[in-house]
């Protein structure tokens, strides 16, 4: 991560804002489609597969209406996020048990464990603005959300 953004890692075409999913399994499944579509996982099973695996370990589901599913994984050779909205939001086993409406997803190569923990940090501590969580929820194109979350780095 060394000078780059995290909006330098999210392509905008993998970008949903209006998720279909009614539950958890099934937005992981949706929003980890995004990623791949976008041919940088190298083996598709593994990816999703680490995603759930690590899901199992405890909720990413970390308060505010929002998630953050992700997995350090083989399956991929560089960082890549993708971005979600659950207009209705969806039951996700949720740390203050609110429904999410707001999912970042990323995958990051298993050596790269310092720029996972900086990408989770700083996503974490963004999402206790009301301000940006508002925002996210209002954007109406993939381009505006890369925009509000280039705001929030500078």
């Amino acid at each position: 991560m060394k000078g780059k953004k995290i909006a330098d890692y999210i392509n905008v075409d993998t970008i949903n804002l209006d998720l279909k999913s009614k539950n958890k399994n099934a937005v992981i499944k949706e929003l980890y489609e995004g990623i791949k579509n976008n041919n940088s996982v190298k083996n598709e099973e593994l990816g999703l597969n680490d995603i759930y695996a690590r899901e199992e370990m405890g909720s990413t589901g970390i308060g505010k209406g929002v998630a953050l599913p992700h997995a350090k994984t083989k399956a991929v050779d560089g960082l890549i996020i993708t971005f979600g909205i659950s207009k209705n939001g969806i039951e996700y086993d949720s740390l203050d048990e609110e429904n999410v409406k707001i999912f970042f997803m990323f995958l990051c190569p298993e050596g790269n464990t310092q720029e996972y923990l900086k990408v989770l940090a700083r996503i974490s501590r963004w999402i206790k603005e009301d301000k940006f969580r508002e925002n996210l929820l209002k954007a109406k194109t993939g381009e505006e959300i890369v925009e509000i979350i280039k705001m929030e780095e500078n």
